[in-house]
């Protein structure tokens, strides 16, 4: 089985739950529960992966405060092997309140922290060269590493022989494209969702148009997540590609980590050698086990135990 290098932001999430509303200023609501969980797109993926059986490294940076210690801690229970962690003590670990309203859909406050210090100088390359596929995840929220530096340990990666992922945060600061388009020719599989697609792709909407925009600039294949819509994968030299639908027939009590939970799915797949199209319902139904429970990884099962789930949910 192949290794995966996450490679990219950890994030602690402080969740208060259920919040329809913000109070008024001076004003206080009571909620459920607030709860803290491991969040970040590299953390999510590599706890999933694990989870499901892949050898999964994590490369990224913490703080050495309390949200660092949590941190590290989860990855050490969940037995992500973590040499590649680094830890500074000049800057306070990433962290986020996450608003989660009764529908499960949810709003962040984010404090970007270290992942806005890590950067390629931080990265072991010992680790990578251990490692099959590599799966950049969080860009948009790396100040220092993306763009250019990115793009860079892309190139170096396509060089050692590795397949190459990468999955973005909404870009709050607007720049898309100026930041990201130098990383795609390096790109085996882009992953973003829907909204942030039709953003890096110009406006364009439609997922053949976006897939399209994304090979003309050098994205080997293409895979865009849709939501309550299912997902889309277009492979390198296919006229059109494919929407697959949504597994999981229950009510989502929490949306959160979803997204990082589809990319875990497709890529604990893809180290098994599994074709790209059976790989992506794999990804649905990680992404729909997700939504069944409050935080990123509570609800990822074994593989065996997320094939089961697709099969009971696929039943006609």
């Amino acid at each position: 089985m192949k290794k995966v290098a996450c490679v990219g932001i950890l994030v602690a999430d402080v969740m208060a739950s259920p919040v329809d509303s913000v109070p008024e200023r001076g004003m206080l609501s009571q909620v459920n529960a607030i709860t803290v969980h491991s969040g970040g797109n590299a953390m999510t993926a590599s706890i999933n992966l694990t989870k499901m059986g892949v050898d999964a490294k994590i490369v990224g940076k913490v703080g050495s405060d309390m949200f660092g210690m949590y941190l590290r801690d989860c990855l050490n229970k969940a037995g992500v092997d973590t040499r590649a962690l680094k830890e500074d003590d000049t800057v306070q670990t990433s962290a986020s309140v996450v608003l989660s309203e009764s529908s499960g859909e949810r709003s962040f406050l984010h404090c970007v922290g270290t992942n806005a210090v890590f950067s390629e100088s931080d990265i072991d390359f010992e680790v990578i060269d251990e490692c099959d596929l590599v799966f950049v995840t969080g860009s948009f929220l790396m100040n220092t590493f993306d763009g250019a530096e990115t793009a860079e340990f892309l190139k170096k990666c396509k060089e050692k022989g590795k397949t190459t992922f990468l999955d973005v945060c909404w870009d709050a600061k607007g720049q898309w494209g100026k930041v990201l388009d130098c990383c795609l020719p390096h790109l085996d599989f882009f992953m973003p969702s829907i909204d942030e697609a039709v953003q890096l792709a110009g406006g364009e909407t439609d997922p053949e148009r976006i897939a399209d925009v994304f090979m003309s600039k050098g994205v080997k294949n293409v895979i865009i997540k849709l939501g309550s819509k299912g997902s889309f994968l277009r492979l390198s030299g296919e006229e059109k590609g494919n929407i697959y639908p949504i597994v999981g027939r229950q009510k989502p009590v929490d949306t959160t980590g979803a997204g990082d939970s589809f990319c875990s799915g497709f890529l604990a797949a893809f180290a098994r050698d599994v074709d790209p199209h059976e790989c992506m319902m794999v990804a649905n139904a990680t992404g729909g086990l997700c939504t069944m429970a409050k935080g990123a990884t509570t609800c990822t099962k074994s593989y065996e135990e997320t094939l089961k789930f697709l099969e009971e949910e696929t039943k006609c």
